[in-house]
């Protein structure tokens, strides 16, 4: 049976769990989801996931929503990606969890604010305070990968895979790879996985296909 994923390119939260099946070569399918013309929002959406958001998974008479629970579902199917032992899993975990407060929350909100609304909309000030916030969370993920090949253990797990979801992005929102070396070289090692595709690649939408509309 193949899944199916209910997700948009620019969504750095689908690409998680869109990542995450790729690399442990779990069987996918997305579905676009047209985020911009309001379809979250919809009542036929709703019935999916009441939340209204995306990534959704669905498979036979399963539907989970939020990227974490996706992965962890898909690691806990295929033994991949989830660490080599009980400390490993709950590292993580902890990273997992670290990511969806600290990084992902904070760099989505300011990609959002900074390319997909109008310009005379975006709020400078909030903008500027999330940069700054994430200026030491960016310099916490460097910190951490200095001397390490991967978040967790001896390859790539889950971890790898949140914590990576919007820093292939290439909008500018404050984060330039070449200022944080040690994330700079793990992206790029993990961009050579097996299975590993860019986020545009890997799942339809694109802000190139709006703006020719």
């Amino acid at each position: 049976m193949t899944a199916t994923l209910y997700c948009f390119g620019e969504s750095g939260n689908a690409y998680k769990a869109a990542l995450t099946m790729q690399l442990a070569g779990y069987d996918w399918t997305p579905r676009y989801v047209d985020f911009f013309n309001g379809e979250t929002r919809t009542p036929e959406f709703r019935a999916i996931n009441e939340m209204g958001e995306v990534p959704v998974f669905v498979e036979g008479d399963l539907t989970l929503s939020q990227s974490g629970a996706i992965q962890f579902h898909i690691a806990e199917l295929t033994g991949k990606l989830q660490g080599a032992n009980a400390r490993e899993r709950a590292e993580v975990l902890r990273w997992v969890l670290w990511d969806n407060h600290k990084l992902s929350g904070q760099a989505g909100m300011t990609r959002f604010l900074m390319n997909f609304l109008p310009e005379d909309k975006r709020p400078q000030q909030v903008i500027g305070f999330l940069q700054g916030r994430l200026k030491t969370v960016y310099d916490t993920l460097n910190r951490h990968l200095d001397g390490r090949g991967w978040m967790v253990g001896d390859g790539p797990t889950l971890a790898d895979c949140a914590c990576a979801g919007y820093l292939y992005y290439p909008e500018p929102y404050g984060f330039e790879r070449a200022d944080w070396p040690h994330i700079d070289a793990w992206l790029t090692r993990l961009s050579q996985e097996p299975g590993w595709k860019h986020p545009y690649d890997l799942m339809p939408g694109n802000p190139s296909d709006r703006a020719a509309k």
